[in-house]
């Protein structure tokens, strides 16, 4: 019954935390893409590592780092560089703001938008086992999306009309999806 209970809250609370655009506190550690990769790499896995390595998301900090980034951040009133700026970092990494001792020692900012950003720190759900149990995962921490709104409402948390580079008139968060989508194939 509590496991229900925890895995009810995490559903309808966890789009709520997203949607304020800052990371919520954790009490989850986190451990960096590349730990999550080691199993989600796989063909069987639906290959989502591979996914993101090659997504716009794994290169978000990098673009930070570019000329036109800047010139972006000063139009904006900011007078650190982009890669130096909390409005900039809040959508472009994750854990800019989260405490060290949450920080797993593969974890890397320069990672950028990377699993745990949507999926949650994952110390406490990462092993096989945990992962197995979808119920037991999300009461570790992990977050999973099953409908259109929810994930929607995710990128919103960043795609969205704070960000300079975005264009509610011609965002199509459907088409959004198609590129970074990572679904684990159905089982033969």
């Amino acid at each position: 019954m509590l496991k229900k209970i925890i895995f009810i809250v995490a559903v309808f609370t966890a789009p709520m935390l997203l949607a304020q655009g800052t990371e919520a506190p954790s009490k989850h550690a986190y451990v960096g893409a590349e730990v999550c990769g080691m199993c989600h790499k796989t063909e069987k896995a639906g290959k989502q590592f591979v996914i993101w390595k090659e997504s716009a998301h794994a290169k978000a900090y990098e673009t930070l780092k570019t000329e036109k980034a800047d010139s972006i951040a000063k139009a904006k009133g900011f007078t650190t560089k982009a890669v130096e700026t909390e409005a900039c970092l809040k959508c472009h990494v994750s854990g800019y703001n989260i405490d060290a001792s949450l920080k797993g020692p593969k974890f890397k900012m320069e990672d950028g938008v990377q699993c745990e950003t949507c999926h949650g720190p994952g110390a406490d759900y990462k092993t096989l086992k945990i992962m197995k149990d979808k119920k037991e995962a999300i009461a570790n921490g992990l977050h999973f999306y099953s409908t259109e709104e929810e994930r929607v409402a995710l990128c919103k948390t960043c795609h969205n009309s704070d960000s300079p580079t975005f264009d509610e008139k011609t965002a199509n968060f459907a088409a959004m999806w198609e590129k970074i989508k990572h679904v684990i194939p159905a089982a033969k």
